[in-house]
């Protein structure tokens, strides 16, 4: 595994990763000392919003892996905080993304996730370890919406039902440190309707909203500054904590849903 090119942006740092079988993934340095790495080459989910799916699914990365990717950079940038929201489903590498998170945590990095919530069987598990927050990548609370927007994410209302146990089970700090994504789509989920579902939503389960704006890699609009903000002021009057999507997120160099792989794809990838 090697350090293959760096890409400079206006705010964050690509890192292009080439592996040992030749396959490539992302990383990205944002706010000067988080490191946002990947777990899979290609992700099963398949977000339509995201360009990390394009190619399907690939391979897992080994704990090794998902470590090296601080290793290659920490010798010339200062870390201090790991987000797992690279490409892949951490939940679906869980063994290996496992090993790697307790090797971070040992050297005192602060480590968040970003998550759609399946395989179920190992979200118990990540929501009760000491990280530093997970985001819930909901962004809908239509069960047929988020199907076509997220085709590999599983099924809603079984994400929900599980959601609702396993919640209360948690303190009220592990609570505070979950939210649920909503990343807008302009004629999608961006209606009066849509907003105040989502926070009635976020409501019952306790948990906050963290709300980000569309980078357009895809088919889909983004909601302009004006009505972005509109949906930002709604859901926050329905009392719901709200965390908005960063300038770091929003850049056209390592933003949410821009990182890719490369390499030695599948044949027809």
């Amino acid at each position: 595994m090697r350090l293959q090119r760096t890409v400079e942006g206006e705010l964050n740092r690509l890192f292009v990763f080439e592996l040992s079988d030749g396959l490539r993934v992302e990383g990205v340095l944002y706010r000067g000392d988080t490191l946002c790495v990947s777990t899979q080459v290609g992700c099963p989910v398949r977000c339509v919003f995201c360009a990390s799916g394009r190619y399907g699914f690939i391979r897992n990365l080994k704990a090794e892996e998902i470590y090296g990717q601080l290793e290659l950079v920490r010798s010339f940038h200062g870390i201090r905080r790991i987000a797992v929201a690279g490409i892949g489903e951490p939940l679906a590498n869980w063994r290996n993304v496992k090993v790697a998170f307790e090797r971070f945590r040992r050297e005192g990095l602060r480590v968040s996730f970003y998550t759609c919530g399946f395989p179920l069987s190992n979200l118990p598990q990540l929501l009760r370890m000491p990280h530093n927050g997970v985001t819930l990548s909901l962004h809908t609370t239509d069960p047929a919406t988020r199907a076509e927007l997220m085709p590999g994410a599983g099924d809603l209302p079984q994400l929900l039902q599980f959601l609702r146990k396993l919640l209360p089970t948690l303190s009220r700090r592990k609570r505070k440190k979950i939210s649920l994504a909503l990343v807008l789509l302009k004629g999608v989920n961006d209606s009066a309707g849509d907003l105040l579902r989502f926070a009635e939503l976020a409501q019952s389960l306790g948990v906050g909203i963290t709300l980000l704006r569309y980078n357009e890699v895809g088919v889909f609009e983004s909601p302009d500054e004006e009505e972005f903000e509109k949906a930002f002021l709604l859901l926050r009057r329905q009392g719901i904590r709200v965390t908005l999507s960063t300038r770091f997120r929003r850049e056209r160099i390592g933003g949410c849903g821009t990182l890719t792989v490369g390499g030695r794809l599948p044949r027809g990838g």
